[in-house]
């Protein structure tokens, strides 16, 4: 059921990060996500962690339930990973678990490509928010909720 190694990569841990980011802000559970692919909760626990690699047909299938394309869990990668493998546990990238922890501020680091620590993206209240935005029914009110967080903002 996929390549159990015992070991990730920043790569790994990258992509799982970016299924949860996504099955997250559908609202969907790691159980849903599972039942649509044919697999269990654990073995999305499993991809989401970077325990487990994701084949490239099973990435597929769930870029497919996702709603989004293959190139949304290489979005935002380091293009510098190192391609070694490093010991399952060890403390060895800065990026969407560090983020998780107490989802109290973005983890320490640099902006991304968008000017936007990458760790805001995955802070609970950044889904809460993207979620809240998109169940606005009419298009001119969601523009219009834009338009006002934009105009509160610091210019850049």
């Amino acid at each position: 059921m996929g390549e159990e190694t015992g070991r990730s990569t920043e790569r790994d841990v990258h992509i799982g990060g970016r299924i949860r980011l996504r099955r997250t802000l559908l609202g969907l559970s790691q159980e849903k996500l599972g039942e649509a692919i044919g697999l269990t909760f654990q073995q999305i626990q499993k991809y989401e962690r970077g325990t487990n690699r994701v084949s490239a047909s099973r990435l597929h299938e769930i870029a497919h339930v996702l709603d989004v394309p293959i190139g949304f869990f290489f979005d935002d990668m380091n293009a510098d990973a190192p391609l070694a493998r490093t010991p399952a546990g060890s403390a060895f990238v800065s990026g969407f678990a560090e983020a998780q922890q107490g989802f109290g501020g973005p983890p320490a680091g640099g902006a991304g490509s968008t000017g936007v620590d990458s760790g805001v993206l995955n802070r609970r209240e950044t889904l809460e928010l993207v979620r809240a935005y998109y169940r606005i029914q009419d298009e001119i009110v969601r523009k219009r909720v834009l338009d006002l967080i934009r105009s509160m903002a610091p210019a850049e």
